[in-house]
């Protein structure tokens, strides 16, 4: 079955996101857990996790994917946003276990002009400090300056270094696109496989570019609208494996069609690229 959905809001209770998901027909979502824009993390009071469990129960969302907010910098070497970004990641984690939610995505963040080296240093072991049940997957990067995880193999050692038992990879298309690896060919979509192992991407962000292959610039556009283009995802999921793999838009969003009506279409989309 085509797992696929959106990111989508916790506004007002947790629990609201699997309302907000079904009612629009997606099978799976990610949500954030605190205020993205933040660095708090509040435990779910008892009946929220009731409500978030009960739903998730009777659902058939799943799975439930959890994004980390955008301030945490695990690659950091200023001891104090480290600190503070370690933290951040061990209060998600644990709210993750709470909530009984299968995935975390992670950005890796930046060196901020320590070297790439540190940043990677860094990071391993940042995340090392978590102990969770949650399964910790880091995100490919576009290639902003001073970023870490653009490049596929040191994304392959960042995770091989890490020694927490659950573990994989988030792969976005269009920062992966982005950082100059073409999935429009089926080269491209071989070595991604090569370095990374299919079997460790656990979850896909399915977002076309607006920007060209290489440009390293972070801007999502909607599926099929953007550079990568259906010709390219039909290259793309000419690799079975793939997909099986929840997968989440974070993309602008299609005014003239809605969303219920944007993501039947990219339904229909994938089950005729299974059919390949």
């Amino acid at each position: 079955m085509i797992r696929i959905g959106y990111h989508i809001s916790t506004a007002g209770s947790i629990d609201f996101a699997f309302d907000r998901a079904a009612s629009i027909g997606c099978n799976t979502m990610q949500i954030f857990l605190s205020n993205p824009r933040s660095w708090s993390v509040s435990k779910a009071d008892t009946k929220e996790q009731a409500a978030f469990a009960a739903k998730e129960k009777s659902s058939d969302i799943s799975p439930v994917i959890a994004h980390m907010p955008y301030l945490p910098n695990v690659a950091s070497s200023d001891s104090i946003k480290r600190t503070k970004s370690i933290e951040c990641l061990k209060k998600t984690a644990l709210l993750c276990d709470q909530l009984s939610i299968e995935y975390l995505v992670t950005h890796l963040g930046s060196h901020m002009g320590a070297g790439k080296s540190n940043g990677i240093k860094n990071a391993i072991s940042a995340i090392n400090e978590i102990d969770c049940k949650v399964c910790i997957l880091l995100e490919n990067e576009a290639g902003q300056k001073n970023s870490i995880g653009s490049d596929l193999y040191d994304m392959a050692e960042i995770l091989d270094s890490i020694n927490i038992k659950n573990k994989g990879f988030c792969f976005d298309t269009c920062h992966a696109f982005a950082a100059g690896y073409d999935i429009r060919e089926a080269s491209s979509v071989e070595e991604i496989g090569r370095i990374l192992g299919f079997d460790r991407i656990k979850v896909i962000h399915l977002n076309d570019a607006l920007y060209d292959i290489g440009s390293h610039r972070d801007r999502h556009e909607n599926f099929g609208l953007g550079l990568i283009g259906l010709d390219g995802f039909r290259q793309f999921f000419r690799e079975k494996k793939l997909l099986s793999k929840p997968m989440i838009m974070e993309t602008p969003g299609r005014a003239d069609i809605g969303a219920e009506n944007e993501l039947e279409e990219v339904k229909s989309f994938l089950v005729r690229a299974d059919n390949i």
